[in-house]
């Protein structure tokens, strides 16, 4: 019923970790396919896909792109997109049927960090309100094929924020649920760049990006500002 969709590029340090836990945690088999959209890795990215057994799909990189992509060869009802270093709670799959049956159209999780700095648990606290503002790809994202079909996709002229851009399509196409249990995603960029420096980065990109400034100046920015530059 589910295709997990899974959008890469050089994550061969997470990407098995990530698939092999997804089958341990769909407890009822409720997962009809994982597919990692690759956007032309030059690492073993793809190999240790093919040798998890899941299908690939590759292409030009951009998370917008690989995903719409990942979303076109997609099988199951409804499709879940999960980012290869973020690990989603178990019975995830349950809970979104669950959700589904109960007519929430689309969702997420709320986000937890593996690393245990204060900070970065008061961050992710504010992610269990249903504000768009808070949404972001860390936490994973539920939603029918049919709606996401409707709503027209990822934007593929997004080069950053595509995952605030479709929250507020697909909010509009059907009923959106933000699930009491929490995905939890890799803290390296915090790590990478310096907890406080890191948010300082993501809320000028963030405001800037609603001040209206080019997708082309935020991506030079997260270039300039980000170590270990890598959307």
């Amino acid at each position: 019923m589910i295709s997990v969709i899974i959008p890469a590029y050089n994550e061969e340090a997470h990407l098995k970790t990530t698939i092999e836990k997804l089958w341990d945690l769909d407890e009822e088999n409720l997962i009809q396919e994982v597919i990692v959209a690759d956007g032309s890795s030059e690492d073993g990215t793809v190999s240790i896909a093919q040798s998890a057994g899941v299908k690939v799909v590759t292409g030009d990189k951009g998370r917008a792109k690989q995903m719409n992509r990942g979303a076109s060869a997609a099988k199951g009802k409804i499709l879940y997109f999960l980012h290869a270093d973020s690990i989603p709670p178990k019975r995830f799959s349950t809970d979104i049927v669950n959700a589904h049956s109960k007519g929430y159209q689309s969702g997420c999780f709320r986000l937890a960090f593996d690393h245990d700095h204060w900070f970065l648990k008061a961050n992710a606290w504010f992610t269990r309100f249903d504000v768009n503002a808070v949404r972001f790809g860390d936490q994973s994202l539920f939603v029918t094929k049919k709606l996401f079909e409707n709503a027209g996709g990822f934007r593929e002229d997004l080069l950053m924020m595509e995952d605030q851009e479709i929250i507020h399509r697909i909010k509009r196409h059907g009923k959106f649920k933000v699930m009491n249990d929490y995905v939890t995603t890799s803290a390296r960029k915090y790590l990478d760049n310096g907890v406080f420096r890191m948010q300082r980065i993501f809320y000028r990109i963030w405001a800037l990006y609603y001040l209206g400034y080019s997708q082309e100046k935020l991506l030079e920015m997260h270039r300039k500002l980000i170590r270990n530059h890598k959307l």
